[in-house]
């Protein structure tokens, strides 16, 4: 940086200082030279410049005036260029300088202004090569952790060689993916992660306790997936920590990109594994051999955990992530796979029930935390040894899952023995036999409806989760309450069994129940 300090420590430039102005202001940077012999030059003149004058205006106008226009101009300060014909300073311009504040410093007549253009051009030029070398020394640094498999921690050591910021790195997920002098905590990242979802994101935050933050945007795959975070406020930020920290964030993008594609290629394969466990056939084979490749042991006890969100919701992005990361974090060797309404998760346990729901309830808490707002629920189906047991684990877990997402009391965490009877018993069969039973009252339904374009089954299914009630139901579904009643005339047409009696209404509760199990 040039300043005039710098300016006076080089000998061959012969200045002296008259004014030096206020305090620090030798030390404030120069942004450029001027040199003029305009009366009024504040038009023409940036700030931060320093004015190099030989006091030609004098005729023209006063030196007070004078250091006023220039003052107006907010300059670094004025250099006055001594000549054969005047081998002295103006003691006005001194005393202009002196009142108006402009530091004043004085260039020998045996060095002309050239001098300190030249120097100042030579000063920037040697200030944007170092910029230029450390950049590019930086980047070969950044590029070899990426490579070398460093991940966000290397790419965060890089930057801190060079700049002690107190940083990490936070995805749109609330997720903390590294970190170097600084603890957030699950607040300060979810505001994080709230931020990127606005359109556009902000580049400064204000984290409560940790202070203002300087946001940098890290984007994967054309969105903004993540932000690298400096606990300084953007005007406490150098130049060229800014373009540090610019920089580094360009490189975490190809770190995130990477993340990203890993963890869909092991959602993927999970969800082949999902497909494996629910169709058996010629495929059951490999469920030992997938189970294998995630670190779970297809020998030794099996469990099946089913999480979603109470309630209609589908699955939120993320919810798969949320709970892989916790298994890893609890140290259980787990297989996740990411659906449309829930999040199935086969691990290795062998630990009781007690041990189990403790687990899952710790489960349900730290996705609360990570998705505010939002109520998780965790269906265990039961241990079983072997793959061979998984598909009905599978079918009771997520049975589980379905009854606490609907429940009324609140409840997180359910195994498949607190269920009703008649999940109990609709349990024990397979998955052809629960498809026959709901096909055989519930097809004359679907295919009205499929033809129709009616809302039989739907009507039906609020029926009786309202207990039979004619005004609940009807509200619930927006419809007056003959037309409810027309449905339901036609539904005991279809099937052959009216929801007026209790032997009828129990066949079609079974079936709907066993239509959702298969």
């Amino acid at each position: 940086m040039v300043t005039l300090r710098s300016l006076l420590e080089d000998d061959s430039l012969e200045l002296r200082v008259l004014v030096p102005g206020p305090a620090g202001a030798l030390e404030e940077p120069v942004a450029w030279v001027h040199n003029t012999e305009l009366p009024d030059p504040s038009g023409y003149v940036r700030r931060g410049e320093l004015v190099l004058t030989n006091g030609l205006w004098h005729d023209r106008t006063a030196a007070s005036a004078f250091v006023s226009n220039v003052r107006r101009a907010r300059v670094a300060g004025i250099v006055f260029g001594l000549r054969p014909e005047r081998r002295t300073t103006p003691d006005e311009l001194v005393a202009a300088c002196r009142d108006a504040g402009v530091p004043l410093l004085e260039i020998s007549t045996a060095v002309p202004f050239t001098a300190i253009s030249e120097a100042v051009a030579a000063r920037y030029a040697e200030e944007r090569q170092g910029a230029l070398v450390r950049m590019v020394r930086r980047g070969d640094a950044l590029a070899t952790a990426i490579s070398r498999g460093a991940g966000t921690s290397g790419v965060l050591r890089v930057l801190r060689r060079d700049h002690d910021l107190p940083l990490a790195v936070v995805d749109r997920m609330g997720r903390l993916l590294g970190s170097a002098g600084v603890e957030l905590d699950a607040g300060q990242r979810q505001t994080v992660a709230t931020s990127l979802t606005r359109r556009p994101p902000p580049l400064e935050l204000d984290l409560g306790t940790a202070g203002r933050a300087a946001l940098y945007l890290v984007g994967a795959v054309g969105d903004v997936d993540a932000a690298l975070i400096c606990l300084r406020p953007v005007r406490e930020l150098t130049r060229h920590e800014q373009d540090a920290l610019d920089q580094a964030a360009r490189f975490l993008s190809l770190e995130v990109a990477k993340r990203q594609a890993v963890q869909a290629i092991e959602l993927r394969f999970a969800s082949e594994l999902l497909e494996m466990v629910l169709s058996g056939g010629s495929r059951a084979a490999e469920i030992p051999g997938r189970l294998r490749a995630f670190g779970v042991d297809p020998e030794g006890p099996l469990a099946v955990w089913t999480t979603a969100f109470a309630g209609p919701e589908a699955a939120l992005p993320g919810l798969a992530e949320a709970v892989g990361e916790f298994f890893v974090s609890a140290g259980v060797p787990v297989v996740v796979a990411a659906g449309s309404q829930d999040v199935v998760s086969v691990l290795s346990w062998r630990h009781g029930e007690r041990e189990s729901v403790s687990l899952a309830e710790r489960l349900a808490a730290v996705v609360a935390e990570r998705f505010p707002g939002h109520r998780p629920v965790v269906g265990l189906g039961g241990t079983v040894q072997g793959p061979a047991g998984l598909r009905e684990a599978l079918v009771r877990s997520r049975e589980v899952c379905r009854a606490l997402r609907h429940g009324r009391n609140g409840t997180a965490v359910g195994t498949f023995a607190e269920l009703g009877t008649h999940r109990l018993l609709l349990g024990m069969h397979d998955t052809a036999t629960l498809r026959t039973l709901a096909d055989g009252v519930l097809a004359p339904i679907r295919e009205h409806d499929g033809r129709r374009g009616g809302e039989l089954e739907a009507t039906l299914r609020a029926f009786l989760d309202h207990d039979g009630h004619w005004q609940a139901t009807a509200a619930a579904l927006q419809v007056h309450v003959n037309t409810l009643r027309n449905r339901l005339t036609k539904i005991a047409e279809l099937t052959g069994r009216d929801t007026a009696r209790t032997a009828d209404r129990v066949d079609l509760f079974l079936a709907l129940r066993a239509a959702d199990m298969a």
